[in-house]
């Protein structure tokens, strides 16, 4: 039996949606920037699924800027807004954000940009109040993502969105693990941008958005055209596009709700079953499709291979750079030492995922675990024992 448990890092692309796009490769191809009629049938069907983005995220049309992807999304964010500055050259982050984002503060930094990285409490929760304190006249940009792609956590963006309108600074949010999720609405979270991703809601690989609220100004990035509003030159991934637009309206509240039931019946049955076990991230606030667990006393790249072996596809560490075996610096950004973090597991469902995987998951990880300790030699040397899941108390709740 084969087990895919790793949809945070991709997901299939759904049946329909590759129906969809077909219509693009074979029928509907014309260039949507060609005054024709066939450019002008295909630009109707770009402004359709630029309506249908910015529908689900209570935003208008002209806000949405198509990329190539979550990273490029948050490239352009962050640049976008560093390169027009003049004055204002401090951003706000924080310290578990995906690596696009902590990347590009890096190449900022060394542009001459100051980044102020943000604590996180045992839960992985950014303060709104430290939110509001670090932010100073020099400040251009908050960017704090809205759930962790490793922990789930899911942040309060309506109080940070306030600290931030307070200080009248611009503020954004990488949505990509979030996005069709839980519920965003830039109006009410105050957000100057928002990036998005296809991939990870069974969408084609490949292509993104950026929302940019009317008046926000950006730098584009790539130059060529007058694609996008002028914002991102380049012939528009019609087909793409499409698939990522029918992507998103194809998920459900019953979808939902399965999801978020396979992940609390994973969580209680790996407690159940197995000793030793650290739940990271929220439990109240988490995204519907992630379980993030540490196995003590064990290496997750030794988990990971032999659970490969056995059909089942998991995650342990940083999902982007699943190569390094360099500990996860969101886990190490929670608390957790460097030798329990080595010992991560993230499991992360889809609306395809069924009972019968889980359990297959289940009995085969409660085993390989019992295996992985038997010659484990942190088993015998107890060296985790000082540590316990109450050790790092959460300071950093949303209601902080």
């Amino acid at each position: 039996m084969r087990a895919y448990l790793d949809n945070a890092a991709t997901t299939r692309v759904a049946p329909e949606v590759i129906e969809r796009m077909g219509i693009f490769f074979s029928t509907a191809y014309a260039n949507a920037s060609s005054l024709h009629a066939q450019g002008m049938e295909a630009k109707r069907a770009l402004d359709e699924a630029r309506a249908a983005i910015a529908a689900m995220i209570n935003a208008s049309p002209e806000e949405i800027i198509f990329t190539g992807g979550g990273s490029e999304s948050n490239n352009l964010a962050l640049k976008g807004v560093a390169f027009l500055q003049k004055e204002k050259r401090h951003i706000i982050t924080s310290a578990i954000e995906h690596p696009s984002i902590l990347g590009t503060c890096a190449f900022l930094e060394k542009q001459g940009f100051s980044v102020t990285y943000l604590p996180v409490g045992r839960e992985g929760f950014v303060s709104a109040g430290d939110v509001e304190s670090a932010i100073t006249d020099q400040t251009a940009l908050v960017s704090i993502m809205h759930a962790n792609n490793e922990i789930g956590t899911i942040q309060d963006l309506d109080r940070i969105g306030k600290a931030c309108a307070a200080k009248g600074v611009p503020f954004h949010t990488d949505a990509v693990q979030s996005f069709t999720k839980a519920p965003i609405d830039v109006t009410r979270m105050g957000l100057s941008l928002v990036s998005l991703a296809s991939h990870k809601i069974h969408g084609p690989k490949g292509v993104g958005a950026l929302y940019v609220r009317k008046g926000m100004r950006l730098q584009k990035q790539i130059h060529g055209g007058h694609q996008e509003n002028d914002r991102r030159a380049g012939t528009e991934n019609l087909p793409g596009i499409a698939g990522f637009a029918h992507a998103a309206s194809l998920q459900t509240p019953e979808h939902i709700t399965k999801m978020a039931e396979l992940r609390d019946y994973t969580i209680t049955e790996i407690e159940r079953r197995i000793p030793d076990v650290i739940v990271n991230g929220s439990r109240a606030r988490r995204l519907c499709n992630n379980v993030n667990v540490i196995f003590k006393y064990i290496e997750g790249e030794a988990l990971l291979f032999t659970l490969s072996q056995k059909g089942i596809a998991i995650s342990t560490g940083s999902a982007c750079s699943s190569r390094s075996l360099r500990p996860s610096h969101v886990l190490r950004a929670i608390g957790l030492p460097h030798e329990v973090a080595h010992g991560s597991c993230r499991v992360s469902i889809s609306r395809y995922t069924t009972k019968q995987e889980i359990d297959y998951f289940l009995d085969t990880v409660t085993a390989v675990v019992a295996q992985l300790r038997e010659v484990s030699p942190f088993t015998k040397m107890g060296k985790y024992e000082a540590y316990t899941d109450d050790d790092h108390t959460h300071e950093g709740h949303p209601a902080a």
